[in-house]
C-alpha cells in the first residue's frame, strides 16, 4: 500500500479492506459462516440510510463485491436501501487456504414473488446440499435460507457456506477467539473484527515503513485480534482495539503506532493534519486503543483528502 498517514490506513484499511458498513450478528448468519474466518464486517444499512456521513463514507469505499451485489439484488426486484437491514461480509480459508468470501444479507424478502420474477426471466435454480441456488449477474450464486436470510458469493463460498450449516463442517459458532470480540463491537453501525493473521497483515500495511523498526517485529507475534466500530449519532466516531498477549506488547504497539503517526504528519495537509489530532492512541492492559472522533463537516471533507484516494485506489 503507499505510504500514507497511519491514521487513514487504519481507518480505511478496516472500512475497504475487505471491505464497509451493522447490528447483532444474526443466528442464521452465525450457520454459515466458516470456522476459519479471518475478518467480518457487519453493515446496518438502516441506520447508515439516516446520516448523510455515514451514506457518503459508504458512496466512497463501497468495496467492489458490495456493489456487485447491489447491482445484481436490484436485477432481481429488490432494493437494498428499501429492503435491506444488513449486509455481513466474511473473508475466510477453504480448504485449500485461499481467501473467499460470503456475504449474508438480512431483510424482508418476498420469495414467492422473487420466484415468480427469476422464473419469468428464465433463471433456473441448481441444487446445492438439496438447497436450491440462482446464479447472479457476476458469477455470483445467491440462497434463501429463509424469508429474512440471503446468502451469496462465487460458488466455492457458497458451498462452504451450505457446508457449514449442514454440519459438513465447522461455523462460526465453534471460533470462540472471534465470537468473543464480536459481543462487545456489535451495538456499533459499523463493525468489524478480525483474527490475528488479519490483525497483523492490517497492522503491517497500516504502519508502513514503521512496520519496518524492530520493536513491531518483535511485537507482531503476540497480536491475537482486533475489532472496531464506527458510529454516526454526534458526527464520526471510531473505536479500534487490538487484543494482544501481554500489557507490555499492548505498550510496545502504541509506541511504533505514535511514531509512525508523527512521522507521517510532518508532511500531511491541513485537513490531514486535523484528523491526526483528533486521533488518540494508546494502549489499556493488553489492549491497543485507537480513537477518532470528528462532527460530520470535517469528516466529509476528509473523504476528499488525497490519502483517502491513496488508501483506497
Amino acid at each position: 500500500m503507499k505510504q500514507t498517514l497511519a491514521f487513514a490506513a487504519i481507518i480505511l484499511l478496516l472500512l475497504s479492506g475487505m471491505p464497509c458498513l451493522a447490528a447483532p450478528l444474526g443466528t442464521a448468519a452465525r450457520t454459515v459462516i466458516p470456522v476459519e474466518v479471518q475478518q467480518i464486517i457487519n453493515v446496518d444499512y438502516r441506520r447508515v440510510k439516516n446520516s448523510d456521513t455515514a451514506m457518503a463514507m459508504k458512496a466512497k469505499l463501497l468495496p467492489p463485491n458490495m456493489k456487485q451485489f447491489e447491482d445484481a439484488l436490484k436485477g432481481i426486484g429488490i432494493v437494498p436501501e428499501r429492503d435491506l437491514e444488513t449486509i455481513t461480509l466474511a473473508s475466510f480459508r477453504a480448504k485449500d487456504k485461499s481467501l473467499q468470501i460470503v456475504g449474508v444479507a438480512q431483510g424482508e424478502f418476498p420469495r414467492k414473488k422473487l420466484a415468480a420474477r427469476l422464473a419469468k426471466q428464465k433463471i433456473s435454480a441448481k441444487k446445492i446440499n438439496d438447497t436450491p441456488v440462482y446464479p447472479m449477474s457476476g458469477g455470483m450464486q445467491m440462497v434463501f435460507l429463509d424469508d429474512y436470510t440471503m446468502v451469496f458469493g462465487d460458488q466455492g463460498a457458497v458451498q462452504s457456506a451450505l457446508d457449514a450449516r449442514d454440519d459438513s463442517s465447522q461455523s462460526l459458532n465453534a471460533n470462540r477467539e472471534v465470537t468473543d470480540m464480536i459481543a462487545s463491537v456489535e451495538a456499533g453501525t459499523v463493525w468489524s473484527v478480525l483474527d490475528a493473521a488479519g490483525t497483523q497483515a492490517m497492522l503491517q500495511s497500516a504502519l508502513g515503513t514503521a512496520s519496518n523498526l524492530a520493536e513491531y517485529d518483535t511485537v507482531k507475534k503476540r497480536v491475537l485480534g482486533s475489532r472496531y466500530s464506527v458510529d454516526f449519532d454526534r458526527g464520526v466516531d471510531f473505536k479500534l482495539n487490538v487484543v494482544t498477549s501481554d500489557s507490555m506488547t499492548a505498550a510496545t504497539l502504541s509506541s511504533v503506532l505514535k511514531a509512525g503517526i508523527l512521522f507521517k504528519k510532518m508532511s500531511a495537509s491541513d485537513i490531514e493534519k486535523t484528523a491526526i489530532e483528533d486521533t488518540t492512541v494508546d494502549s489499556d492492559a493488553s489492549r491497543l486503543v485507537v480513537h477518532f472522533k470528528a462532527d460530520d463537516k470535517s469528516f466529509q471533507t476528509l473523504l476528499d483528502a488525497p490519502m483517502f484516494a491513496a488508501v483506497t485506489h
